[in-house]
């Protein structure tokens, strides 16, 4: 054991709530959820920062030290990697996302440049035994929020899913619960799958959403077919105690990525409480295969189109002549969409 001063903590141990005076060990868990101390080797210009526990974005410099967790990242534009097989202090690893996802693996990115490379100094050490001075690796998991069944009556779902990352869900997201909200609904969010960022969380609490959520509350860095599932009836339990009007859910990543969203959206629990869909999309061939998809593989429809493919007339049209769907740009037409939305989630039952 040996003590360090922390610089940056970084948003994925928000929950674990350490002390920049951290003590570190040798053994390092090559597991998801580990946290790990790294020094920053090399410097960046883009993609350059760090999500503190604060929400900050904070800039990163060598010789800076950080804590994180591995964990693994599928990012279609961005940093792609892997937990490594073993950790020990002096391996070099990389930061994989702005959240302090932690892993191996990445290579260069177009616009991004190389990751930051990171000097492993240890695994960051709880002391959960009173009168011992027994350290234990910390994982993310030790800080988790109690886990709940899924209730048998939960508020309707408004349920955001997109055709891959940049989408443009976040956003319109945060444009409906705006509306909602200052249309006196009572409204409660949370981001479902992805890998571990609270940026978007608390772009809806900006927007006022309240309570809000994300799987890292309940000790998931990266959602995948097997964690996503149980992970979201725990985040949608714990938004549904605040008894809402409504709850707006941001499914994370594209409706063939790898974050689990298949198995969501093939989960009867889950699905029962969707009273709408709003379908985010790049262009008109995802919004059209978007539908295709919702509605063979799982049933479902989605009662409004937005995203990029709405930044034009050309793809806006698209969507309201050939798929037969109502669409708006979030940023253009707020209002609009979230009448359209509104009208879906009041016959459904939403009290108003």
């Amino acid at each position: 054991m040996r003590r360090c001063q922390i610089d940056k903590v970084s948003s994925v141990t928000l929950r674990l709530e350490l002390d920049r005076a951290a003590v570190l060990g040798e053994e390092i868990p090559a597991v998801a959820g580990t946290v790990v101390a790294g020094r920053i080797v090399n410097a960046k210009t883009t993609y350059n920062t760090l999500e503190d526990v604060h929400g900050r974005m904070v800039a990163l410099h060598p010789g800076d030290v950080i804590v994180g967790a591995l964990g693994h990242r599928d990012a279609l534009y961005g940093f792609s990697g892997q937990v490594p097989a073993s950790v020990k202090p002096g391996d070099k690893l990389q930061l994989l996302n702005l959240g302090g996802v932690i892993g191996s693996g990445a290579e260069p990115v177009p616009g991004l440049g190389e990751p930051f490379s990171l000097e492993v100094l240890g695994s960051v050490l709880q002391f959960p035994y009173l009168d011992c001075r027994v350290g234990v690796p910390a994982n993310i998991a030790d800080g988790a929020l109690q886990p709940r069944p899924l209730p048998s009556a939960l508020p309707p779902v408004l349920a955001l899913v997109g055709t891959c990352m940049d989408a443009g869900k976040t956003t319109a997201a945060s444009v409906v619960i705006g509306e909602l909200t200052r249309a006196g609904m009572r409204v409660a969010a949370g981001k479902l799958t992805g890998v571990s960022l609270r940026r978007d969380v608390l772009q809806m609490a900006d927007c006022g959403a309240e309570p809000v959520a994300i799987f890292t509350d309940f000790g998931i860095v990266t959602t995948n077919e097997q964690n996503a599932v149980p992970a979201a009836h725990a985040l949608v339990s714990h938004l549904a105690e605040s008894e809402p009007d409504v709850i707006v859910l941001e499914l994370g990543d594209g409706l063939m990525g790898t974050y689990g969203v298949h198995s969501l959206l093939s989960d009867e629990g889950f699905r029962r409480s969707i009273r709408s869909i709003l379908l985010c999309a790049q262009d008109p061939v995802g919004a059209w295969g978007g539908q295709q998809i919702l509605g063979e593989r799982y049933g479902l429809k989605a009662d409004a189109v937005s995203g990029r493919v709405t930044d034009t007339p050309v793809g806006l049209r698209f969507c309201r002549e050939r798929l037969g769907v109502p669409a708006w740009n979030a940023l253009r037409h707020g209002p609009q969409l979230a009448s359209t939305l509104r009208e879906k989630l009041l016959a459904a039952g939403v009290a108003q």
